[in-house]
């Protein structure tokens, strides 16, 4: 059997074609190539919403990773995916040069707080490649030296979500104080370009949503490329049964600990992308109601099947854009029976729901 046909049959290799197509041709053509009469053009606010959408998409399929496969339960994603935003964010903040309100070399929160020289750890991101690493590095290092430590001590189950999130609310506090050196809880904002390229030309904006739709499904194949070998199925088994999977042999420190700080990685890099098109970084990225939030749309999409991530952060962050301008004052009312009804008549998520139809068929 074929590595492409073990991730995907004909059918499904048919609906991921498709639907990279739709994604990264389809919408960049309906918005630069038609005019803003026609009926059929997409406007740039509308751009930028689905790459929103999309960065949070591959923030689902880290976490679904992790959880639906080794069943780790993290409520501290949002962490992970601030850390690839500040790194990103430090380079645009540079990126402005004299461009800002003060005309200083340096960033203008600093200014206004009387900074007279850069700190250390800025040093390097003005250059692009720097912050890309650092957008790797930063969450990654702290996932594999918090993951190392937890899963030596076989911390697991609640007892490790709740840590999880007991970490992403001490660097939210951490990242509130003004002497950090990241913005307060202002953040970073007012980006002016990237690489040169203006952030409020149309065609950069729909450059970065491409990119980031072509990053979503590599994602995609590559957690599909792990669950599909033997890794996968060592993971499966540690969420089944890690204790019989120890007594065969396997010491499940290192599968965990590596799928961990991979899912943590796929966090910046989606953190990375999502802060040069929404324009904005700042600690309540880190809120624990945000790494909550990341479970909830695996949840509702359907845990252990991948695109079910995608479809529930989807649908979740979809629903919320459109309740917020259309019932602003009880939007989260909505949001809440959205929940309600999904555990209650939907267990296993929007997939699981497909799965009982097709089944019927």
């Amino acid at each position: 059997m074929s590595m492409l046909t073990r991730l995907y049959g004909v059918k499904g290799w048919l609906t991921f074609v498709g639907a990279l197509l739709l994604l990264a041709v389809v919408v960049p053509l309906l918005n630069l190539g038609l005019s803003s009469g026609h009926s059929l053009h997409m406007p740039d606010h509308m751009v930028t919403l689905l790459g929103k959408i999309l960065c949070y998409a591959i923030v689902a399929l880290a976490m679904d990773l992790i959880w639906g496969y080794a069943g780790i339960l993290s409520l501290g994603h949002g962490l992970f995916f601030a850390l690839g935003g500040y790194a990103m964010g430090m380079h645009l903040m540079r990126e402005i040069g004299r461009n800002g309100v003060y005309g200083s070399d340096l960033p203008d929160f600093m200014v206004f707080l009387d900074w007279k020289e850069l700190p250390w750890y800025w040093f390097g991101s003005d250059h692009f490649g720097f912050a890309l690493l650092m957008v790797v590095l930063a969450p990654g290092l702290l996932a594999f030296v918090f993951g190392y430590f937890a899963f030596r001590s076989r911390v697991k189950g609640v007892y490790f979500s709740i840590i999880t999130q007991a970490l992403t609310f001490a660097f939210m506090l951490l990242f509130f104080r003004n002497e950090t050196g990241f913005g307060g809880n202002n953040g970073f904002t007012d980006f002016k370009r990237i690489l040169g390229f203006s952030l409020a030309d149309p065609h950069t904006k729909v450059g970065l949503y491409v990119i980031t739709a072509c990053t979503l499904f590599a994602v995609l194949l590559l957690c599909r490329f792990i669950i599909c070998s033997k890794l996968g199925r060592v993971l499966t088994a540690i969420r089944d049964a890690e204790s019989r999977l120890m007594f065969s042999g396997y010491d499940p420190l290192y599968y965990k600990l590596f799928v961990w700080t991979l899912s943590a990685v796929l966090c910046g890099i989606a953190g990375a992308l999502y802060v040069p098109q929404v324009g904005i970084i700042n600690p309540s990225e880190m809120s624990p109601a945000n790494s909550i939030e990341i479970a909830i749309w695996v949840a509702l999409g359907g845990r252990g099947s991948l695109t079910g991530g995608i479809l529930g952060a989807g649908i979740v962050n979809g629903a919320k854009s459109w309740l917020t301008v259309a019932f602003p004052e009880i939007w989260l009312y909505f949001l809440g029976l959205l929940f309600i009804l999904v555990t209650l008549f939907m267990p296993k998520g929007v997939m699981g729901l497909i799965s009982a139809w097709r089944s019927r068929r």
